[in-house]
């Protein structure tokens, strides 16, 4: 992107004298993406990205506008200007640090340099790997994409990143005849096609489908109140949803969240420590500096099971008096608004044996098949891929369509124990129209008196 940098500076400069702040995100790059359905291709897309974006502040109000031509640039500065004046606002902007960098992701092998060809044959190999017994339907996405981006601010800010993301997903159905169960499972990352070639898709493909034929046979699950352990994906789940969205600063403002000022308040029992962390090179939510040009780190939300901090942008962060925490995100086309990372709970000290020993009558949730939350209310329903009955400190009868809900404030004081493994899950968030790439996770974790329901 360093033939832009200049243009780019030029229009700053051109516009500053008329406003009160201005910012330029400029984006080029290529992406991918295959669909294969019960063993067919039926999908591919392939194509080249080129936009910017420039956006202004004035007397409180933002103008923003956007063109895939760079020769428009002068022009979508004029059209920002307009709307700005156009408007009040009250939009105050924290105080940022100005950077100029260069970042760009670990890559060992970049995916413009395989082939379709190639890229088809991992998914006919997960396909061929999870087409067998009852399995009635299998559906294989891939997804690649290399985007280089530029950032600069009239604050004296310039910022270059590349980044490259790369992931598969993988949807099983099984049929016995009277009823149908799935499988689902997700790898990726913020890396290159390694992160395909890392993984044993034919354990990767088996393992889903294995799953999906397992809850053909499982016991319909009880109700009420039990222990629970939930693993490291539904523990990401809950974090990133029940907790998560309500730390979202534009929420908070919006008076849509049940956290709103509980800051230093005790929300969790003490051994519950959370994080937002877009630094985590691991995770699929990883990037360096944010839409607006925010580096990033790993941020606290709870510690020792008080709320001390909440995500910004910076301009949640100046309307509440604080500091931008580096999540402001958005495309290169959309206006940035207050978005998670890789947000997890932080691992204890406990082994999984340890966790479960002491349950004389509970519940093993395993993975997520979506859900809700409200969290102005502070109340949330999820719905568990697979579960276990727990007898005696045992896994026993395997359950299907199992729930978990409840007040989020609640089941945060109950947690009593945290696990010592780790795992980030690879998915997306969507927010405002808006989707974004993130890694939600944890380790396993126990909670006393979840409300668990099942159907018959």
């Amino acid at each position: 992107m360093d033939e832009y940098i200049d243009l780019c500076q030029k229009i700053i400069s051109k516009t500053i004298p008329k406003v009160d702040y201005v910012d330029i995100r400029a984006g080029k790059g290529n992406s991918t993406s295959l669909i294969m359905k019960d063993g067919n291709i039926d999908e591919i897309n392939t194509g080249n990205q080129l936009g910017v974006r420039i956006r202004v502040l004035n007397n409180g109000a933002w103008g923003f506008a956007y063109t895939n031509d760079f020769s428009k640039l002068e022009e979508i500065a004029e059209t920002s200007i307009k709307l700005s004046n156009s408007l009040k606002g009250e939009v105050e902007l924290a105080e940022s640090e100005v950077i100029q960098d260069k970042v760009a992701t670990p890559v060992k092998i970049p995916v413009s340099d395989v082939s379709i060809e190639e890229k088809k044959e991992v998914l006919y190999e997960a396909n061929k790997a999870a087409d067998f017994g009852e399995v009635s339907s299998i559906t294989v996405n891939y997804s690649d994409s290399e985007i280089d981006s530029l950032f600069l601010n009239s604050e004296g800010s310039v910022i270059e990143q590349k980044k490259t993301t790369t992931s598969m997903s993988l949807n099983s159905a099984a049929s016995n005849g009277d009823m149908i169960q799935f499988g689902h499972g997700s790898i990726g990352g913020v890396k290159g096609f390694e992160v395909i070639e890392n993984e044993d898709i034919e354990k990767f493909g088996r393992e889903i489908s294995e799953k999906a034929i397992r809850l053909l046979s499982a016991k319909p699950a009880p109700s009420g109140q039990f222990p629970i352990i939930a693993d490291n994906l539904l523990t990401g789940v809950f974090i990133h949803e029940a907790l998560g969205h309500a730390v979202e600063g534009d929420l908070i403002l919006q008076n849509d969240s049940i956290l709103k000022g509980k800051i230093g308040e005790k929300i969790a029992s003490d051994i519950v420590n959370i994080f937002d962390d877009a630094s985590l090179k691991d995770g699929f939510g990883y990037y360096a500096y944010d839409a607006e040009g925010v580096k990033t780190k790993p941020n606290q939300l709870v510690k020792d099971g008080k709320l001390v901090s909440i995500l910004n942008s910076r301009e949640s962060a100046g309307k509440l008096g604080m500091k931008s925490s580096g999540n402001a995100r958005s495309s290169i086309a959309d206006q940035p608004i207050v978005r998670m990372s890789n947000t997890y709970l932080q691992p204890g000290d406990l082994t999984f044996d340890e966790l479960i020993e002491d349950i004389d009558d509970g519940i093993y949730l395993k993975g997520s098949r979506g859900g809700q939350v409200d969290t102005g209310k502070g109340i949330f329903q999820f719905n568990a891929a697979e579960a276990y009955k727990i007898d005696n400190g045992e896994l026993t009868t395997t359950l299907r369509d199992v729930s978990l809900s409840g007040n989020i404030l609640e089941t945060l004081k109950n947690v009593d124990g945290v696990g010592k493994d780790f795992k980030l899950s690879v998915g997306y968030c969507g927010k405002g129209g808006q989707t974004a790439p993130v890694g939600d996770g944890g380790p396993h974790t126990k909670i006393l008196n979840a409300l668990v329901g099942g159907s018959q």
